[in-house]
């Protein structure tokens, strides 16, 4: 494993080691976590996982949930254990080395997933073995995140997701007739500007149509985030 570093998110109250040279947390972790509708006492499932940092960030938001965590790279998973007892947490999660397309647990009450922006063979390989995983170099395809997603979830249960704005029409159709009460949410850099990214967030089951939502709008023009990105920045706020 390459020297871990450590950073801080939500307001300095979420710490969080990770690969020096590896893929890195960022804002999606964030916004990720906070699109999860979880309550005291539910259980989510963080698939590919990380070193933890969206699952830690619901944690340190709902009082009382439990997280379960699965990633591809054992050295996510040591880095993820660490992070869970460095922020006082690892009596309420738990992780583990297995692929997506194996894992075999649950059901859970709710599910989020960052999975890889690039589909595996589409581009370049990075220099960085994991971060070359992370962005896409697995073998494990979208449709793949999408069925586990739906075996893994109670009926009724929630799976959230964020990815690149234009592979919103993929998930939907990958989605099929297993989920419904879908909600779009973009996110926008800022004011004009075409969404970079989305959250996509739907229950399994459900007949309930889509629903587009506003968004979130992540700068103002100066570059500062704006007062709703910073409240969910914070850990103040949450998406939906």
């Amino acid at each position: 494993m390459d020297k871990a570093e450590e950073i801080c998110v939500l307001d300095q109250r979420v710490r969080l080691l990770q690969a020096a040279g590896g893929f890195c947390t960022s804002l999606d972790s964030v916004m990720l976590a906070a699109a999860c509708p979880v309550k005291t006492g539910e259980h989510v499932l963080d698939l590919g996982c990380g070193v933890g940092s969206a699952g830690l960030c619901v944690l340190k938001r709902v009082e009382g949930a439990q997280l379960t965590g699965v990633d591809l790279q054992a050295d996510h998973i040591e880095l993820a254990r660490r992070n869970a007892a460095l922020n006082d947490m690892a009596e309420r999660c738990s992780f583990m080395c297995a692929d997506v397309r194996g894992y075999d647990g649950g059901p859970f009450d709710h599910i989020i997933c960052n999975p890889p922006y690039n589909e595996a063979g589409a581009h370049t390989r990075s220099p960085s073995e994991a971060k070359a995983l992370a962005m896409g170099h697995a073998e494990a395809s979208l449709q793949d995140w999408l069925d586990a997603g739906c075996k893994l979830l109670k009926h009724g249960g929630t799976l959230s997701i964020i990815h690149k704005a234009e592979m919103l029409d993929k998930i939907l159709q990958g989605f099929k007739t297993r989920f419904g009460a879908v909600e779009v949410i973009p996110l926008w850099p800022r004011i004009g500007v075409p969404a970079k990214r989305v959250i996509i967030r739907a229950v399994r089951n459900s007949k309930k149509p889509l629903t587009l939502h506003a968004g979130l709008t992540l700068h103002q023009d100066n570059g500062d985030y704006t007062e709703e990105a910073e409240n969910v920045l914070r850990g103040m706020g949450a998406i939906g």
